[in-house]
């Protein structure tokens, strides 16, 4: 490195002799942990196998060099580790560059992973490193303020503390390194909670995007809400690149990297920008979008030559609150505003023995808490109706406690009254699409607002006063659903995390006794903003 510390790396490459192109990744996973994959993955167990990076067992053969990087401070890595960060950055930088020096290397290097390995890529492309020549960040959080740490300015505390924990165990307790024996020593998680606001602070923990300009391939997941899926739209359209493209699948967030599918895209992708192939990928459609219907394998690839999608029909569903006894659902969302009303609910979400607690945990587990909040529903619907594309949540709001966290599902309920659920990245049961918002955290900027997409700027707290009305722009993350007919779309909005959350959970505020109110109607219409595709 250029500061003169020394990381360890794993370099796999053909036996004939000559130069090639580089695939590289730098994280804290261990280069040396064997992963031992799902049998119902394409690519076969092998012994070089390793956690969300590239086979070497399949890419070498192709011509490519592997290159994986221990982080400082993790794996056989000296140093101190600071995952997203800007010196982590500065090393993944260093490691391109001795990469693309090598006799064996042809000097041009591209980088590609999932995940932690798709995040680094995001903050060293901004660096600009000249040996980089085209990445595939694949599902990788990119600005780690909104989509890591805080979702809508509330902490994201059962990821993050889970996920920081589980890897200082793996360096620990698995198999300590002695070459890294201060691994993960650093107050991590402490930093994340106490810089709660966006800042200078984050700033290198965020991408640059103008000066992102080499070729990408940004892969997302529709059932990323909550990690994987928000950089890799923003990142594709906020990127300088000149050549860039956007696909967007679901389930796990590994089956798709490693399937036949995935592979051959990857493969094309790199073939031409680090080999000079005309391999037709750059010929194709720019965005390649997996369309779901409902319930797991139920979706067909479609392309497209935009995103958004230019022929939505950008339809507002208004809540509006229920009159008379008390059903499933406490509003119906229609075509229309009603006339002013409002709808309360308690500001706490309970414990089933009936007592507020500030602990995240009592939402770990579904079934731990009792109804909460209020949701909204169309009636069912009279003809297969597709939504794809960002959504947004717009609602007025009053509160007799000094903030109000605002936590958005949207649901798809079946002809049963029962949810048809998605496959999310864990292998878990995930519903449609999430949102959140603290609302002290609603300030927008009004230069980076986009009218599908708000972007608050978490700069500062602006406490609700007593009564005070305020309205809302609550930022659901993309997806893409093809309701069918006689579903119902449904609208959760609570003060905790809903169905579907674990492990995306979060620490919700702490103002736990009182009462949020809803306003809808009049000068005061709340609705739901969704993307809607026409039949094609």
């Amino acid at each position: 490195m250029r500061d003169g510390a020394r990381l360890r790396a794993d370099v796999f490459r053909p036996r004939a002799a000559g130069r090639c192109p580089v695939i590289i990744n730098l994280g804290s996973y261990q280069k040396d942990k064997l992963w031992v994959p799902p049998p119902d993955l394409e690519e076969k167990p092998n012994e070089y196998m390793n956690w969300e990076t590239v086979n070497p067992l399949w890419w070498v053969p192709r011509g490519y060099a592997c290159v994986r990087v221990d982080g400082r401070g993790s794996g056989k890595s000296p140093g101190r580790t600071d995952p997203w960060s800007p010196s982590e950055a500065r090393d993944f930088h260093d490691a391109i560059e001795w990469a693309g020096a090598q006799p064996w290397s042809s000097g041009r290097v591209g980088a590609s992973g999932i995940s932690y390995y798709a995040m680094t890529q995001w903050l060293v492309a901004g660096l600009k490193p000249p040996s980089l020549k085209a990445m595939i960040p694949w599902e990788g959080a990119a600005d780690m303020y909104r989509d890591f740490g805080y979702h809508g300015g509330i902490f994201s505390f059962g990821f993050a503390s889970g996920w920081w924990n589980n890897h200082m165990a793996h360096h620990l307790l698995g198999k300590p390194q002695a070459t890294a024996t201060d691994a993960f020593s650093t107050p991590w998680l402490w930093e994340y909670m106490n810089h709660n606001l966006d800042g200078e602070w984050w700033r290198g923990r965020r991408p640059a995007w103008d000066k992102i300009d080499i070729p990408l391939l940004s892969a997302g997941n529709w059932s990323g809400m909550g990690l994987h899926l928000r950089g890799n739209t923003e990142g594709y359209l906020s990127a300088a690149s000149a050549h860039k493209k956007l696909r967007i699948h679901a389930g796990t967030h590994y089956h798709s990297f490693y399937s036949a599918e995935g592979r051959g895209e990857q493969l094309r992708f790199l073939d031409h920008w680090l080999k000079g192939e005309d391999t037709g990928i750059m010929d194709e459609p720019p965005v390649k979008l997996l369309i779901r219907r409902g319930g797991h394998s139920n979706s067909t690839w479609r392309y497209e030559n935009e995103w958004p999608i230019a022929r939505t029909r950008w339809t507002r569903l208004y809540l509006e609150p229920a009159r008379g006894a008390k059903r499933e659902a406490e509003g119906r969302l229609g075509d229309e505003a009603p006339r002013s009303a409002s709808l309360s609910y308690s500001a706490s979400g309970m414990t089933k023995a009936g007592v507020a607690s500030a602990s995240w945990t009592s939402t770990a587990l579904a079934g731990s808490l009792p109804r909460m909040g209020a949701s909204f529903e169309t009636p069912p619907l009279k003809a297969d109706t597709e939504v794809t594309g960002p959504v947004v949540l717009v609602l007025w709001v009053s509160s007799t406690t000094e903030d109000m966290d605002v936590f958005a599902t949207l649901r798809n309920i079946g002809p049963d009254g029962k949810d048809v659920f998605e496959m999310g990245q864990q292998g878990q049961p995930v519903p449609v699409a999430k949102g959140w918002l603290r609302a002290s955290h609603r300030e927008t900027d009004p230069e980076l607002d986009l009218p599908w997409r708000p972007y608050h700027t978490h700069l500062r707290r602006k406490l609700l006063k007593p009564g005070e009305t305020v309205r809302l722009e609550v930022e659901i993350w993309p997806t893409c659903m093809v309701f069918r007919k006689g579903h119902r779309i449904r609208l959760d909005i609570q003060p905790r995390d809903g169905v579907g959350s674990f492990p995306y959970t979060h620490y919700s505020a702490d103002y736990n006794t009182g009462t949020n109110v809803i306003h809808a109607g009049g000068d005061k219409a709340s609705y739901l903003l969704l993307p809607v595709v026409p039949g094609t």
